[in-house]
């Protein structure tokens, strides 16, 4: 039996939203495995899926360039150690300045990216990281690329400097494509349409919504029918065209589009630190050390 210790009860609390002995008795069951124990929740609970996706577990800033044409743009996310770096302006260039390289120069790979000189500069990508390391006193990395290149048009939006929105549409007009994209910003669907949902993700939540449905105790039919029900409603939470759009409750992203005789090809959103584990530091271990390697 694994020794759940308050640390576990805290991130399970912060990924479920859900009481502290809830999440102690789950993890106990599922002798602390967390990922069992959140399902384990979802189906005793009848809560949605996990909170964990809108966490922040980093500093950073999201850059983000689009061409005036509107052909080609990149968001790319650049990370540091700190919120006070994150919030420097030669940081936050840095992320702008990368975005451009990387829409101008067609790249996608961070490997190829570092390579490569920014504009008006003699020295490549590695080389301005490790000035700015220097100056800025932190560790800087470069995380991810997302590039897009497209016959209709590209819009852009940040929310701050740590949620980035690239969206690839056609039809409509750039207040449209705006719109769009604060709207993705702001209710984080994973896709455009319900045909793009991985396979394996709607397994697991079709299992989790037919442990959820036995619990009633109502008869397979009916189970059945609850089940096929709840998979609609996640299809249209998760997905940009089911989804209620943001300045008008009343319509779906999918009739405001048939209204502007529009259509949204994809779209790229990165939010700073998604999915990264940030290090938890604990003050006294560390002073301990640090005495320790002062003797």
């Amino acid at each position: 039996m694994v020794d759940v210790s308050a640390s576990m009860v805290k991130e399970l609390r912060e990924m479920t939203g859900l009481g502290m002995m809830e999440c102690k008795r789950a993890l106990a069951e599922t002798n602390g495995d967390m990922k069992a124990a959140e399902d384990l929740l979802r189906i005793k609970s009848g809560s949605k899926a996990s909170k964990a996706a809108g966490r922040i577990a980093a500093e950073g800033v999201i850059g983000a360039y689009v061409a005036a044409d509107g052909k080609c743009g990149a968001l790319v996310e650049v990370n540091c150690e700190t919120d006070f770096v994150a919030r420097n302006e030669d940081f936050i260039q840095f992320a702008k300045n990368l975005a451009e390289l990387a829409a101008t120069k067609k790249l996608t790979d961070v490997a190829a990216l570092t390579e490569s000189l920014l504009s008006n500069a003699s020295e490549n990508v590695e080389a301005v990281r490790k000035a700015l390391v220097m100056k800025l006193g932190e560790n800087i990395s470069i995380r991810r690329i997302g590039r897009h290149e497209t016959e209709g048009r590209l819009a852009s939006y940040l929310h701050g400097t740590r949620i980035g929105v690239i969206i690839d549409y056609t039809g409509g007009d750039e207040t449209l494509g705006k719109d769009l994209a604060m709207h993705i910003a702001a209710s984080k669907p994973i896709c455009v349409s319900k045909e793009q949902v991985a396979a394996d993700i709607l397994a697991h939540e079709r299992q989790i919504f037919t442990a959820q449905a036995a619990e009633s105790g109502k008869p397979a039919n009916i189970i059945e029918k609850m089940v096929e029900g709840r998979i609609t409603k996640y299809l249209a939470e998760i997905t940009l065209l089911g989804q209620p759009f943001v300045k008008d409750p009343e319509q779906t992203v999918e009739k405001l589009l048939a209204k502007k005789g529009a259509k949204a090809n994809a779209f790229t959103m990165f939010v700073v630190g998604e999915g990264i584990e940030k290090k938890t530091e604990n003050f006294a271990e560390e002073v301990k050390a640090q005495m320790g390697q002062a003797k």
